[in-house]
């Protein structure tokens, strides 16, 4: 556990979570000043979001996916974006076939029928690429 003091005011983070911030316009070059300051409040635990994104996963894509490690997310509002991983046996996590976003706030997802028809299609090309269970070595 890491001990910040922001403010005056000190907090513990039980865990460190990775925060990322979509800007669309940037320079090319040269100096850039970012000032970040969001307000939040955080209803959904990474945890709920992983375990929310498995259960739509599995109910509306495939029960051969799972939910990833989450991310938090800041733009025009604030979410964990979870990867969708698919998974082969024996072999194991085949890789991420896409990303639904948890708001933080409200637990609310968006899953439209070409995100899933688009995640279907990675994870079927993922199963061609996986060596078959006769070709592998031991």
């Amino acid at each position: 556990m890491k001990r910040h003091n922001q403010n005056g005011v000190w907090y513990t983070l039980s865990h460190e979570v990775q925060v990322m911030i979509e800007i669309e316009k940037l320079p090319t070059s040269g100096q850039v000043a970012i000032n970040i300051q969001v307000t939040a409040t955080i209803n959904v635990s990474a945890f709920s979001a992983q375990q929310k994104v498995t259960r739509l996963a599995a109910s509306h894509i495939s029960t051969y996916m799972h939910g990833g490690q989450p991310k938090l997310v800041v733009h025009d509002r604030v979410v964990w974006r979870v990867p969708v991983i698919f998974s082969m046996a024996p072999h194991g996590d085949r890789g991420a076939v896409g990303e639904i976003d948890v708001d933080v706030e409200t637990g609310a997802t968006q899953l439209s029928q070409e995100m899933i028809e688009g995640m279907k299609q990675r994870a079927q090309e993922l199963a061609l690429s996986s060596p078959s269970p006769a070709t592998t070595t031991r």
